[in-house]
């Protein structure tokens, strides 16, 4: 029996697990440039240039951002209003959803190591899950108190909070925490979906099921952990899109890991479960900024001084309702 939980734990993580890896954005054609330069060529001059000059040029020269579609980026004109905002999440949505469940088959040399990682750490909890569950003292205060913290992560109450960050972008004309608003809602909507499918296809039992022993497609929903792929999906969105600052990740990821490490106390959730949700989530949250950000609201990403009193011209190309055309675009 053991075994055949193992195999298909490996089974389901080959076809999840995947997602999340290829949300990452390929490399730059001048990254694989400067890749395919000899080494020896590159080192002599970087052994010339005091380590004092180089960090300044470091410093000067403005981060790349992922590329991006012009017709999923979210743009400020479209957050300013309730109507447009809603257009956007749903027509993302469809998009993300797409994307994400044909990654599988977008595997490169660079993300398979990640995936690698992932899917060996999940298959090497399943033998241990009951034992590591059963670890625990399991008194009802611990239960108890674990289930209650852990609705911290709950889609209904991390929604309100992106919901509100939006609405603080309204009201200050807040352009960036519109966008973090707007890329959570869809963020979290993303993972809660994926979540649902992948438990149904499962089936995985719970801990606190009676007589259950963490068994694969036995109609229950133990495998992977929702509050886990939510929590870190958002927290993921937030710490990119506060990026360099260190403080937000600190914070973000601290609490995701406190909600994901309670739902295995509540044994709501094996370790694996958690490991799986964790990392789906994390790399939904990735996909999600790399996709649909707006780089002109991002310091990060300036390249040169902005005008607020000149408009920035920028393409609109819509295929599935045929929109094409150009948008004037003024700075916040």
């Amino acid at each position: 029996m053991l075994r055949r939980n193992c195999v298909c734990m490996i089974v389901i993580v080959f076809l999840t697990l995947p997602h999340g890896i290829v949300f990452a954005q390929n490399a730059a054609p001048q990254d694989q440039q400067e890749q395919q330069q000899p080494q020896e060529q590159q080192q002599p001059q970087e052994q010339q240039q005091p380590q004092e000059q180089q960090q300044p040029q470091e410093q000067q020269q403005p981060k790349t951002p992922p590329p991006v579609e012009p017709g999923q980026v979210v743009r400020p004109s479209e957050t300013a209003s309730t109507p447009s905002t809603a257009r956007r999440i749903v027509t993302n949505f469809f998009q993300d959803q797409k994307g994400m469940w044909t990654s599988p088959f977008h595997i490169n040399n660079d993300n398979a190591k990640w995936w690698g990682i992932f899917a060996g750490s999940t298959a090497a909890l399943i033998p241990m899950d009951k034992r590591l569950s059963n670890s625990l003292p399991n008194t009802v205060s611990q239960i108890s108190f674990s289930k209650n913290f852990s609705r911290i992560g709950a889609v209904y109450t991390t929604l309100p909070i992106a919901g509100a960050l939006y609405m603080y972008g309204r009201t200050k004309n807040n352009a960036k925490a519109r966008e973090v608003g707007v890329l959570g809602a869809e963020a979290l909507l993303d993972s809660a979906i994926m979540a649902k499918i992948l438990k149904l296809a499962a089936g995985r039992e719970r801990p606190e099921l009676e007589g259950g022993r963490g068994r694969f497609f036995k109609g229950e929903d133990g495998f992977p952990s929702g509050h886990a792929m939510e929590t870190w999906a958002f927290a993921s969105l937030i710490s990119h899109e506060y990026a360099p600052n260190k403080v937000v990740p600190i914070i973000t990821y601290s609490l995701a890991t406190i909600v994901s490490a309670s739902r295995f106390t509540a044994r709501k959730h094996y370790a694996s479960d958690i490991v799986a949700g964790g990392a789906i989530g994390w790399f939904i949250g990735k996909y999600v900024f790399d996709h649909h950000l707006d780089p002109s609201i991002h310091k990060r990403y300036e390249t040169k001084p902005v005008s607020r009193l000149i408009p920035e011209i920028r393409p609109v190309a819509v295929p599935s309702t045929h929109t094409y055309g150009i948008g004037l675009a003024w700075n916040d």
